[in-house]
């Protein structure tokens, strides 16, 4: 029992300095690419490299070899992560923008249902963000297909959405809960919750745990 507890505290402190090393990575790349050109290939890298770790069989990665892989992902996204990403954040600029104003206005009953259906819409954008990362960082299809692919799966896999709103909605609260998360782990953690989203409700091919050794071993047909 102590010799299991041993190796499940390790494996946690792994995971937690390899959210720990994607979030300074993140940082590094998004400077280096000046942000503007770095922001959105360090997105992407840092799903790539956290769908690369869940579907390891060997989570007990050093730093440099989280670094190595992360460095790959942003080089080979530097491009289309741009391409895809720049309009996803003038969208939210827009709905963070028109959400300030009907809040903070008084517009009577209309006001605080706009404001109410601004809200929803924020949280559901939010769940396809972060959706929308993983599937590219899983298949490497073009901007339009990952957009579809996106799309249906908010629809058609309501318990991984569920999640992903769930994981979104956390993610803010423990930000505005303890703001040192924000700075020791960065985006690191909402995208795991995202990749392990999928992994565990979204059944694509891929990122499945369905599709693991030890799920088959527990689940005989």
């Amino acid at each position: 029992m102590l010799a299991r507890f041993a190796v499940g505290y390790e494996q946690v402190c792994r995971a937690i300095l390899t959210a720990f090393v994607i979030n300074v990575a993140f940082i590094a790349h998004t400077v280096m690419g000046l942000v503007v050109a770095g922001l959105f290939p360090s997105v992407a890298a840092a799903y790539a490299t956290w769908r690369t770790w869940i579907i390891s069989e060997d989570h007990w990665w050093t730093c440099k070899e989280t670094w190595t892989v992360f460095h790959r992902a942003w080089k080979s996204e530097f491009q289309q992560a741009n391409i895809a990403g720049w309009p996803q954040l003038l969208l939210w600029l827009l709905l963070i923008y028109d959400y300030s104003v009907v809040n903070w206005h008084d517009a009577g009953v209309m006001g605080y249902l706009s404001s109410g259906v601004l809200l929803v819409v924020l949280v559901v954008y939010g769940a396809f963000s972060m959706l929308f990362w993983a599937i590219r960082a899983n298949f490497d299809e073009n901007i339009r297909w990952c957009v579809k692919m996106t799309l249906q799966m908010l629809l058609c896999r309501p318990l991984c959405t569920l999640c992903l709103l769930v994981g979104f909605l956390m993610t803010v609260l423990v930000w505005l809960t303890w703001p040192g998360v924000l700075l020791a782990f960065g985006l690191s953690l909402p995208v795991l919750v995202a990749v392990g989203c999928v992994y565990f409700f979204g059944r694509i091919p891929g990122l499945n745990v369905r599709d693991t050794e030890a799920w088959k071993a527990r689940h005989p047909a």
